[in-house]
C-alpha cells in the first residue's frame, strides 16, 4: 500500500494523528528531502528508514518503489510540506501503483493553498489553482494571460526571488485587480498583504521579501446588465 501523506507546511504542532501513525507503520518512507524530514521523524519520535523521491530522481526511483509494494511492503511519500503531488513530486510514483493495481491512500493534512484562500476575502465558492508560474518574463505573462477572462478566484505559488517581478506582470496582464499575498503561512512571522496589485507592490517593494508565497487574485468581474 501507498500512503501520500501531508505533513505540516511550517508549524510543526499542524500535523494530525493519523498521519503520525501513518509514518510509524510502514516499512519505508519516501522523502523529498530526507534531512527536513527527518527533523520532522524526531519531533515525533518516528525512527523509519528513508528514501530520496524528489523532482530530480524520481524516474529512476518510482520502478524500484513499485517493485517494492508488489512484494507487499507499504511505503509512505511525503514532501518538504503539505500534500505531495500539489506543486511536489508525487503523481508519477502514484500514477505507477494505480496502474499496478496497488491501493494508494491519502492522509490529509496542511494545505497552503486552502489556507491562503480562506483568508484571502475574495470568492471561495470556485477557484484556479495554478502553481508556480515560468521563471522568464515572456512565458510568464503568457501563462497569466491564459486566466485572463477567468471569473474564478486564481490562486498560484511563487519564490521570493521572482515575487515582484511575477506581481508586476500580474498588474500588467490582468489590470489592478483585488489581491492577497500570503508569506509564511502557520510560521512566526506569517503575514498577508491585502490590496489591489498596485499596492501590494508598492508595500512589498519596500519590505524585506524571504520565504514561500501563496498569491491569490480576484477573477474577471463580468459587468451586471442593466
Amino acid at each position: 500500500m501507498l500512503y501520500l501523506v501531508a505533513t505540516p507546511i511550517g508549524n510543526l504542532g499542524d500535523m494530525t494523528f493519523r498521519a503520525v501513525e501513518v509514518l510509524k507503520s510502514v516499512d519505508l518512507i519516501a522523502s523529498e528531502d530526507s534531512r527536513k524530514t527527518s527533523i520532522l521523524l524526531k519531533h515525533y519520535e518516528i525512527s523509519k528508514p528513508q528514501l530520496a523521491f524528489n523532482n530530480f530522481n524520481e524516474r529512476k526511483v518510482v520502478p524500484k518503489l513499485i517493485e517494492r509494494l508488489q512484494r507487499g511492503e507499504t511505503i509512505a511519500l511525503v514532501t518538504d510540506a503539505g500534500t505531495p503531488g500539489i506543486s511536489d513530486p508525487g503523481y508519477l510514483l502514484t500514477h505507477a501503483a494505480l496502474a499496478e493495481g496497488i491501493e494508494v491512500v491519502s492522509i490529509p493534512g496542511p494545505s497552503a493553498v486552502i489556507m491562503a484562500l480562506t483568508l484571502a476575502d475574495l470568492p471561495l465558492h470556485s477557484f484556479t489553482f495554478k502553481g508556480f508560474p515560468p521563471n522568464k518574463e515572456g512565458p510568464r505573462k503568457r501563462f497569466i494571460a491564459m486566466e485572463s477572462e477567468s471569473p474564478h478566484t486564481l490562486v498560484f505559488y511563487e519564490s521570493p526571488y521572482r515575487l515582484l517581478a511575477f506581481l508586476t506582470n500580474c498588474l500588467e496582464v490582468l489590470g489592478d485587480r483585488s489581491a492577497v499575498v500570503s508569506n509564511d503561512l502557520t510560521k512566526k512571522f506569517e503575514a498577508h498583504y491585502r490590496g489591489k496589485l498596485s499596492e501590494i507592490i508598492q508595500i512589498l517593494s519596500a519590505d524585506k521579501i524571504r520565504g514561500e508565497y501563496v498569491v491569490c487574485i480576484e477573477g474577471l468581474r463580468k459587468e451586471k446588465s442593466k
